[in-house]
């Protein structure tokens, strides 16, 4: 026999759709104002803003023709921001689960001392110059691709994520595996790792958006043009146009200057797109690996 639906569950969930749909369109239309104004010119955002319904003879393509002005730097930028967040991620990903897998472990006991300690560098640091000095002339990073991929290894947030969800898993496992005669390694690759995809997941996205917007790391540590990540190369083309602008002000001269609105919205859309894409195919594991290391202790 087939239920009705109570009138508070349908007022519940015209409501819930309602909120719903809003926050969609909240999360959606900046983007979509993004799209818009990167094909848009210059001089229509400036004198008339931004709009969601596009005018046809404010079409212009000269944002991404300013973006890809040197297409080999372009391409050149991508493979260095490519190669440092793939091996980044790869990397952060087994040394924080490899931490997260210790600390977890019953057998450990000085498991509360160590976590302390992790936990006490989220509190208190040396502050930027003994940091950059450490980095510069002890581990020589000036000039290295590794001086963008080492700095960003280790998160002790991820770390008590991936602490927190290998809780979750039953210890008896390990102790049969124990009994197996399996190894400590073993029992992470063997065990541990194929249980915990949601975790692989959900930090593998924090950490491959972090290494994917990073400039920072480079613009400290990086002065050969050919190693400029993505992010950093568009942000020097940015503050040259910029800078231009400024000298035609001071000078009174007509100086020729880059197209700077639309060519924020184009570089948003080059930097931003295929990150984008990577979310949909970790979606399912992403929500689930998340609340778990959220709400375990």
């Amino acid at each position: 026999m087939k239920i009705k639906k109570g009138k508070d569950k349908i007022v519940f969930s015209i409501l819930s759709y309602t909120i719903m749909s809003f926050f969609v369109l909240v999360c959606i239309i900046p983007f979509y104002l993004i799209i818009i104004g990167s094909f848009t010119s210059d001089h229509a955002i400036i004198t008339e803003g931004y709009s969601l319904l596009p005018k046809l003879e404010s079409f212009s393509t000269e944002g991404y023709q300013t973006v890809f002005k040197d297409p080999m730097s372009i391409i050149r930028s991508y493979g260095v921001t490519i190669l440092v967040t793939c091996v980044g991620t790869t990397l952060a990903i087994l040394l924080t689960t490899m931490t997260g897998y210790v600390l977890s472990r019953q057998d450990f006991e000085a498991r509360n001392i160590v976590s302390f300690l992790f936990f006490f560098t989220t509190l208190f640091n040396g502050g930027l110059v003994p940091w950059y000095l450490l980095c510069t002339n002890f581990l020589h990073f000036s000039n290295h691709i590794y001086s963008m991929i080492l700095p960003g290894m280790f998160s002790v947030w991820n770390m008590i994520i991936a602490k927190s969800f290998m809780k979750g898993i039953p210890y008896e496992m390990v102790e049969a595996a124990k009994m197996d005669g399996a190894g400590d390694f073993r029992i992470y690759w063997q065990v541990m790792m194929p249980m915990a995809k949601p975790l692989i997941a959900t930090i593998g996205l924090f950490i491959a958006l972090a290494y994917w917007n990073d400039w920072y790391n480079c613009m400290l540590f990086i002065k050969n043009d050919h190693l400029y990540s993505l992010q950093y190369s568009l942000q020097n083309m940015l503050n040259s146009s910029e800078a231009l602008k400024r000298i035609a002000a001071l000078t009174g001269r007509q100086v020729q200057t880059l197209p700077t609105e639309s060519t924020k919205m184009a570089m948003t859309i080059v930097t931003t797109g295929p990150i984008i894409f990577l979310y949909p195919f970790l979606q399912k594991y992403f929500v689930k690996g998340l609340t778990i290391g959220a709400v375990k202790g």
